[in-house]
This record gives structure tokens, sequence and C-alpha cells, in this order.
């Protein structure tokens, strides 16, 4: 039998540092991820190797693979570890209590302005829970990164995620006042004869507009004066006039009602995008994950600017 002795470790730390190891992809990204030493983490899977008896990792100048009983332990240890942590809650009477550090991705203009308040809301509720609240519009890959969760903006096709529709954000098309013909008619002006502004992550050389009542649609092309993926930029070059554009109501609101900019053709509409809360499948979910969750499908519906659609958990399609 295998002696598992391992004086001066915890077997449980090891195992964890192991499944970060891999799921990281590197020793170094491991050790980023835990709050440790690269050295630390290649002592925690030597300690681990010893005590088991077998090469678990093969690391070359070109990286690493695990090897076969690599493989093996691999998938024991993580199902021993939510076991442990399902065992640790429910031992201690916590299963309700979320704790401990949760790490979220959202879109830059969304995570810097809208869902600041149910993020407040959350934090203040959930005193021992912190938050990593990383701004990319990219998706996340959750394992790597150690990432609990993502909000998403538009389509989410990865089967092999749960997506949780929380509301739809409408978008219309709005230009400065300088850039339309004066008097009473500018908000009906031909669109395809205004210059445009196009957001890359959505549309870039074609407009495609639905009817309100009816559904019918309009479609032209457009050569961009000026493209962009972010939201913000989009808003300041329509502010200056270099554009019409489509935009996302809620952060154009204020300055249609300011009069900064002009909704133009009210009747027509692009595609609202879905918004959906994003997070691997699993066995156990922690209460920091389950409560943050929930709120969003509570708070979300509500934000100013978004149409609630909030649906169930489901897997991607």
């Amino acid at each position: 039998m295998t002696n598992l002795s391992v004086p001066g470790a915890d077997r449980i730390e090891l195992m964890q540092t192991f499944v970060r190891i891999v799921e990281a992809g590197s020793l170094s990204a491991a050790a980023a991820q835990l709050g440790t030493t690269q050295p630390t983490v290649s002592r925690r899977l030597q300690a681990l190797e010893r005590s088991l008896g077998l090469k678990l990792l093969q690391r070359s100048t070109h990286g690493m693979k695990l090897t076969g009983d690599g493989e093996r332990c691999f998938t024991h240890a993580k199902e021993l570890l939510e076991s442990w942590r399902a065992l640790e809650d429910d031992l201690r009477g916590a299963t309700d209590v979320p704790r401990g550090l949760l790490r979220v991705v959202v879109p830059h203009a969304f995570g810097q302005d809208q869902l600041v308040a149910p993020l407040t809301e959350y934090l203040q509720h959930h005193a021992q829970v912190s938050v990593d609240w990383l701004l990319h519009d990219r998706r996340p890959d959750f394992i790597a990164e150690g990432i609990d969760c993502a909000v998403m903006v538009g389509t989410v096709n990865d089967p092999a995620l749960i997506a949780v529709r929380l509301a739809e954000v409408p978008r219309i098309v709005v230009a400065a006042p300088s850039l339309l013909p004066a008097g009473p008619g500018a908000a009906s002006a031909p669109l395809a004869e205004l210059p445009w502004l196009a957001l890359k992550t959505y549309y870039r050389n074609e407009v495609m507009l639905q009817h309100r009542e009816d559904g019918r649609e309009q479609r032209f092309a457009i050569q961009p004066r000026m493209a962009t993926d972010s939201l913000y930029a989009l808003r300041q070059a329509a502010l200056a006039g270099l554009g019409a554009c489509i935009a996302s109501h809620w952060i154009v609101a204020d300055d249609i009602a300011q009069g900064r900019l002009v909704h133009l053709a009210p009747d027509w509409q692009a595609s609202p995008l879905p918004v959906y809360l994003v997070y691997p499948p699993a066995r156990f979910y922690p209460a920091k994950l389950r409560r943050f969750i929930e709120l969003m499908r509570e708070r979300m519906p509500g934000i100013v600017g978004m149409v609630g659609t909030a649906g169930k958990p489901r897997p991607a399609s």
C-alpha cells in the first residue's frame, strides 16, 4: 500500500494546488491565483507526487501535460475537493452563509455603471464575502482563470455552460443635433444618408432595424467614420457629432433628456441584446455564488434601461 503520510503538509492543500496547476495551465499561473510563489507550488506538487509514489505531470521546455496517473488523480481530486467543501459547509452549519472570494467577469460599460448597485447590495448583505470585479468584454476561461461567474451581453451558445437570462438591453438610433437638419422633422431624417459610427461587437458595415409595431425590417450598408469596441467611446463620438449610431438605451437616456442627443426614427429599433449570467456546471455551488445568482435575477430586470426577461437556469444553446 502507498504511504500517504505527508509530514508538514496538508493533503487537501496539496490536492487543491495540483488541481489549480492543471486548470491554470502552469505553475506560475497557479501560484498567482493561489496568492503564493512558484517555488511553493512546485514543492507542493513534488510532495504530492512523493506521497502517492506517482509522476503526475510531465514538464518540458514546451509546457506540461498530465501523465496517465495524473489524469486519474485530477479527476478524483476534483471530486474529493467538491465533497470536502460540501462537508465543511455542512459541519459548520454554513451551507447558507456566503463566505470567501467571488470572482466575477462583467462587461466594461455595465461593470462600471449599471451593475455597481446590485454589487453594492450584495456586499452589504454578505459581510464574509469579498469580490474580484473584473472588467472584460470577452468570454472568460472559467476554470483556468478561477472565475465563478460572468455577466455576458449577447448570445451565449456554449452548451458546456449554464446561462441564466436576466434581461434585455433595448438599442436605439441616436445622433447629435448638429448632425441633423434643422426643424421639427430632424428625428425622422433619412438614416442611410447620415455619417455613421459602428460598435464592432454588434454591427460593423450594415445597420438592421425593426419596426416596433409590425416587426418590419430595414437594412442599409454603412461606411463608418469610426468603429470601436467601446460603448463609452461610441457615445462620446456621437456627442461630438461624428456620426449617428446604435446605442444601448440606458447609456444615452440622459443625453436624450438633456437634448445632447436626438432619438432618431423612434418607431424603429435594433434587436434588443439579451443579458445572461453564465457559470460552469458543478455538483456543488457555494453559497456565495448561489446568493449572487439570486440577487442578479431579482435586480437586473429593474435596472434603468433594462427590459425584464429573467428565466430559469439552462444550458447555453
